[in-house]
């Protein structure tokens, strides 16, 4: 391995320690229904407890959530309620309309909740995300990358994956994927139907609302030459068609999004692009997941 991509390497390494790694010794467990299913920051406990005590209870260092509500629709009915006095009292900005699922440890949903409200309790969201890559005729492989709109509330102008997208409670991943894939980069359903997932990437970090922890379905999807992804939805400011150098640069400059960054250096590591890269592959043992492995318990 030439010395220069060696140190490339250990370069993208060191932007993927400071991905995957933080600290947490500030939060502390969430448990419902017996189960940890998530955990929170100092401010929001101290919300949490001050507030809702009647539905949180801080007890041996562990925050207990929802004792009274024994179901699916109870437990959603109390959180939707809460989340709602959450947002009117300015604790949440981002609010969507749209709700994830919680998952117990069996698999089995515990509740639906605002997707907003997820990072403050630290709960376990889902998202689907694409690589695109396109083998350009004399043999060099090339991947797409998003460049995200100016006007998005969340991460304006950084650098994405072909796509990524939440997935939604009651979708399945394969609807997720076929939805995001349309209405971020116009790839019709007929391409994504039979694709296989490729990568399963557990993302989680520190964000001002909370904890930001998300499993990651990965796809690669294979793009001629000739086609081009369209932005529908307005996301996305353009798709741009660029070296695998070009991408480890702007990963090690900063310039992806977290969680694309990491799809980026996964995708990267299977192609090959690194010869040797020990260290990345030791980071990436952390992060992956055997695919097809029950994901809801962890």
């Amino acid at each position: 391995m030439p010395a220069e991509e060696t140190m490339q390497a250990r370069t993208v390494a060191t932007a993927l320690e400071q991905i995957i790694h933080y600290d947490n010794s500030g939060f502390v467990p969430l448990h419902v229904a017996g189960e940890r299913i998530g955990c929170v920051n100092q401010q929001w406990l101290q919300r949490l407890v001050d507030a809702h005590g009647q539905l949180f209870a801080l007890r041996d260092g562990v925050l207990h959530g929802l004792e009274g509500c024994t179901d699916f629709a109870n437990r959603s009915a109390q959180l939707g309620i809460a989340a709602q006095a959450w947002r009117d009292a300015g604790w949440l900005n981002g609010w969507r309309n749209e709700k994830f699922m919680a998952y117990l440890q069996d698999g089995t949903p515990c509740f639906e909740l605002e997707r907003a409200a997820f990072r403050p309790l630290g709960l376990t969201s889902r998202a689907v995300h694409l690589n695109g890559l396109t083998r350009m005729p004399d043999g060099e492989i090339r991947m797409w990358i998003g460049k995200r709109s100016p006007f998005k509330d969340v991460a304006p102008n950084r650098l994405d994956n072909l796509m990524g997208g939440g997935i939604a409670a009651g979708e399945t991943v394969q609807i997720a994927l076929e939805r995001e894939g349309w209405e971020e980069a116009g790839i019709p359903a007929g391409k994504l139907e039979l694709l296989p997932q490729r990568a399963l990437l557990l993302a989680e970090r520190p964000v001002l609302r909370g904890l930001h922890r998300e499993w990651l379905y990965v796809f690669d999807l294979w793009l001629s030459p000739s086609e081009i992804p369209q932005n529908q939805d307005g996301e996305v400011e353009a798709h741009i068609l660029v070296p695998l150098a070009e991408v480890e640069q702007h990963i090690i400059n900063g310039q992806f999004m977290s969680d694309a960054a990491l799809v980026a250096i996964d995708c990267l590591a299977r192609l090959g692009y690194w010869s040797s890269a020990p260290e990345l592959e030791q980071l990436l043992t952390q992060v992956r997941t055997v695919i097809g492995s029950d994901v809801a318990i962890r």
